[in-house]
């Protein structure tokens, strides 16, 4: 690569920062277990939900993005000056049930990839990696952890590297993403999950929070309501970064998807419980060393993950109850948010340990997403409306029409979850 495009390159990738991470961690071992479901049992029938979710995620995290730099508050906080406070304090206590749970399932998976290519005790991993997910949050500066989480982001090439590796149906990914299907009730159920881990509670307030952060630790920046002169830069920024995550996002999830369509799917492989079970089944179909790769991403977007699920219930609880928040913070002038995050940490740990099925806790924790969701949707439609919050930079136009329309299609999504059950 030449010097000139190397700098460039450089350049685009230091300007991607919240939305890149955010995307990232949506593709999170959970996640991973349900698009490997989906290509396992429908083989490419389900790759066109990918190609409608890109446009409703990309709002929403929009908007997120929106209320959090135009206001220098997080989600919570505005929140809570739209819909009735208690409501809003129910809302992210079930958003840090949810949260816990998913990092339970997480850590697990991340464990049990570990034992696969270790062959050692999946619990001592696990503890291993929630302790120090629990430690760089607690101690390593902010910008640094921003920086790291960044960086780890690259580990979700590790999917599309496992598409060189194996023989593709062309036509039939085509066709895939091309023209819907919906082949009975488990379709449904599964296109309701791939819904829930593609458009989830936990990644409005993470990405919200991260732009507040971005303008209280630079002291040159400022709310956008106070310095409007900074937003054309600003929403340029917002915008690359967020379309840049969402894709990335969107373009692994159908890797994996493709991926375990091609290997699992066609071999017969039609059940995966959880993402490590997925790494393991390609081993025979697919080589060691996709096996390898499919693993190692586990690890890595676990370790992205974690830490932003854990972040985000701190974020919502902290702004909720009008605490001091931010990972800029040390944790002695921050007691409560760090406390909520080595909470949900150390649960999550306890889950692992625990007589509870992760595969049932892990659906109750989309089922609670999913509900959740709608609400916090809305609410942050309204704030994104309002000139009393958003000044002149109300939203209008297409991302209102959008943010509605990913609203609807949750509100959708969690009544069919809710009817199926």
């Amino acid at each position: 690569m030449k010097l000139g495009a190397r700098v460039r390159s450089i350049a685009l990738f230091e300007q991607l920062g919240p939305g890149l991470v955010t995307g990232a961690a949506d593709d999170d071992p959970s996640g991973i277990a349900t698009y490997s479901q989906a290509g396992a049992q429908f083989g490419f029938g389900l790759l066109w939900t990918m190609v409608l979710t890109y446009p409703l995620m990309t709002a929403v995290q929009l908007i997120s993005a929106h209320i959090g730099r135009v206001t220098g508050c997080g989600l919570a906080k505005n929140m809570g000056d739209v819909l009735w406070r208690p409501f809003v304090t129910f809302l992210v206590l079930l958003l840090f049930l949810a949260n816990t749970i998913n990092i339970g399932a997480d850590l697990a998976a991340m464990g049990a990839a570990a034992e696969l290519v270790t062959g050692q005790s999946a619990h001592i991993f696990t503890f291993g990696f929630a302790v120090f997910s629990l430690l760089l949050q607690l101690f390593l500066p902010y910008q640094r952890y921003a920086g790291l989480l960044k960086w780890l982001t690259l580990t979700l090439l590790a999917y599309v590297a496992v598409l060189f590796m194996v023989k593709l149906d062309w036509i039939g990914v085509a066709k895939g993403l091309t023209i819907p299907r919906i082949e009975g009730k488990d379709a449904i159920v599964t296109i309701v999950a791939i819904f829930g881990t593609t458009i989830s509670p936990y990644l409005f307030f993470w990405q919200s929070a991260q732009e507040t952060e971005e303008v209280h630790r630079n002291p040159h920046e400022e709310p956008l309501v106070d310095a409007p002169w900074q937003a054309r830069r600003e929403f340029r920024r917002m915008r690359l970064d967020t379309f840049a995550g969402m894709a990335v996002s969107n373009l692994v999830a159908l890797a994996i998807m493709i991926g375990t369509a091609a290997t699992l799917h066609a071999s017969g492989s039609v059940t995966i419980n959880t993402a490590a079970d997925a790494a393991k089944a390609l081993q025979p179909v697919a080589g060691p060393f996709a096996f390898l790769l499919f693993s190692l991403g586990i690890i890595g977007t676990g370790l992205l993950a974690v830490p932003v699920l854990a972040g985000s219930a701190a974020y919502a609880i902290g702004e909720a109850r009008g605490w001091k928040c931010g990972l800029d913070q040390r944790p002695w002038e921050a007691v409560g948010f760090y406390t909520v995050i080595a909470l949900a940490t150390l649960l999550g740990i306890g889950i692992d340990w625990s007589d509870l099925d992760p595969i049932k806790a892990l659906f109750w924790s989309a089922v609670i997403n999913g509900v959740v969701a709608v609400p916090i949707m809305v609410a942050m439609m309204l704030v994104v409306s309002r000139r009393r919050a958003m000044g002149k930079f109300a939203a209008s136009g297409k991302l209102l029409f959008v943010g509605w329309a990913a609203t609807a299609v949750m509100a959708v999504a969690a009544i069919a979850m809710i009817g199926l059950q």
